[in-house]
């Protein structure tokens, strides 16, 4: 064998060879991995992973992680999940202590609490709200106090007795909210306007001053919508209240627990008697004002104004009576004959009747069957009854009453007109010339502000606002017609 040439390596040898470059492969394999382990521990101590640790837990990032450690250039051997959800910890990171660790974690800054917003202070403004709102409830509950011991019906009793629960409630927030700002409430009592209707009510009849009682609680209804110190309950009461008033003023039913129906005595005969009566007597008052100061300027206020002036307060006071006559008795009229159809489609198509009053208790809030079940037992039953019912739910009419009587509306506008119109003329019952002319505006004024005043009583405005703009329309009248009155004098003296 030449020395040059080498022996070829035998199987078993080559197999040898195999064996010991696999373990000097695995060798630096488990060198490369001890070596990227320690390398990732000592970039990203244990404590550093607690806020990824808390966001998304080491279980749930083992898929991930598998993938990303099977994609590396390096062969590493995949970790189980359980080995992921472990810890890791350095040598290092164990040796030092526990204050360390935390110094060398990086420290987010805690979220701070806003403070509370201290409470608002409690402003002049605010205190005078509370104090009207409270004002309010106090007419209110002495109002309806009244009204529950003047009426007989026992049903109306209740139905005020719950309204006076209601409103001294919503009394007692207010009064709270005033104690609470210091102010002291014992000395608030019914104001004049709440004393007028009581007035009214205790001589003449609650069903007078219903219908200024529902236009007060119309025109409230919202007062409590944006008053953040009203219980969550008051505005839902105020449109409640509003609603019932409306009910019993056009004297029409009432569905619910407290009340069954509300009596036709407390319909407002087509509009608010006592504003009616007000105006009645404004009317006589600046009419035969703006005739005695015309013939007063034609005059120099000699005697003829008295003449004048009861002339004037004769015609207009049976002008308005005949008036208020005719129209009263023409709608009795309408009415009865009103009546008298509905009786005679009961007679001859009760069918379609029943139809019309069980459409009517469905708009009322029955159900389809029980609207059904009393409509037919009204239309079979007796016949005046029947009569009675339907032109009280259909025609919106009192058989009994027909809108009133005619005589006592005229007699009433009578009364109030001449009431009104022997204020401008009474100084010239005891003087004349310029003393009475003058007399004459002074009373006329101040019956003017009265009127004012009480025509606030309906609207709830502003006594000095309303009551002078009476004076000041009715002295605007006053003077025109005495200037006209002195330029038609000289012109014919």
């Amino acid at each position: 064998m030449s020395p040059k040439t080498k022996p070829k390596p035998t199987k078993s040898k080559a197999k040898d060879k195999d064996k010991v470059r696999a373990k000097d492969k695995a060798k630096v394999r488990a060198k490369d991995k001890a070596r990227y382990k320690a390398e990732a521990a000592s970039l990203a101590p244990a404590a550093s992973l607690a806020p990824l640790a808390s966001l998304a837990p080491a279980a749930s990032l083992a898929p991930a992680a598998s993938s990303v450690l099977s994609s590396s250039p390096v062969p590493v051997a995949p970790l189980a999940p359980a080995e992921l959800a472990a810890p890791i910890v350095t040598p290092v990171a164990a040796a030092a202590p526990a204050s360390s660790a935390a110094s060398a974690a990086p420290r987010l800054p805690a979220a701070r609490k806003a403070p509370p917003e201290p409470p608002q202070p409690v402003t002049k403004a605010d205190i005078a709200r509370y104090r009207e709102n409270l004002q309010g409830e106090i007419d209110a509950v002495a109002l309806y106090a009244l009204l529950a011991e003047e009426e007989a019906g026992q049903t109306l009793k209740d139905f005020y007795g719950r309204m006076v629960e209601i409103e001294g409630v919503h009394a007692d927030v207010w009064r709270k909210q005033l104690e609470a700002a210091g102010v002291d409430t014992t000395g608030m009592h019914p104001a004049w306007r709440a004393r007028a209707l009581m007035f009214v009510a205790r001589h003449f009849g609650p069903s007078l001053v219903v219908p200024t009682i529902a236009e007060r609680e119309a025109s409230d209804q919202a007062m409590y919508d944006e008053q953040p110190e009203a219980l969550a309950r008051m505005p839902g009461d105020e449109r409640s209240h509003a609603r019932l008033f409306r009910e019993l003023a056009a004297g029409r039913g009432v569905e619910g627990g407290t009340i069954a129906r509300i009596e036709g005595r407390h319909r407002g005969n087509g509009g608010n008697q006592l504003r009616a009566a007000v105006l009645g007597a404004n009317d006589g008052l600046i009419s035969n004002l703006s005739l005695s100061m015309g013939v007063a300027g034609a005059s120099a206020g000699g005697r003829a104004v008295l003449v004048a002036g009861f002339a004037g307060l004769l015609a207009g006071a049976l002008s308005m009576a005949i008036g208020e006559w005719l129209s009263v008795q023409s709608a009795r009229e309408l009415y009865a004959h009103q009546v008298k159809v509905e009786r005679e489609e009961l007679l001859n198509v009760p069918d379609e009747e029943e139809e019309e009053l069980t459409l009517i208790y469905q708009a009322k809030g029955l159900t389809a069957e029980q609207a059904r079940l009393m409509s037919k037992s009204i239309v079979g039953g007796e016949l005046a009854h029947a009569v009675d019912t339907l032109a009280r739910e259909e025609l919106g009419i009192d058989p009994d009453e027909l809108g009133g009587s005619a005589w006592v509306a005229a007699a009433t506008s009578f009364f109030l007109f001449a009431l009104g119109a022997i204020v401008p003329v009474s100084p010239f019952i005891f003087a004349s010339g310029i003393g009475a002319v003058v007399a004459s505006i002074i009373v006329s004024a101040v019956a003017l502000m009265l009127v004012g005043a009480a025509i606030t009583i309906v609207t709830g405005s502003s006594v000095l606002r309303t009551g002078g703009r009476q004076v000041l329309l009715g002295m605007a009248a006053a003077a025109v017609t005495f200037s006209l009155g002195a330029l038609v004098g000289k012109a014919v003296g």
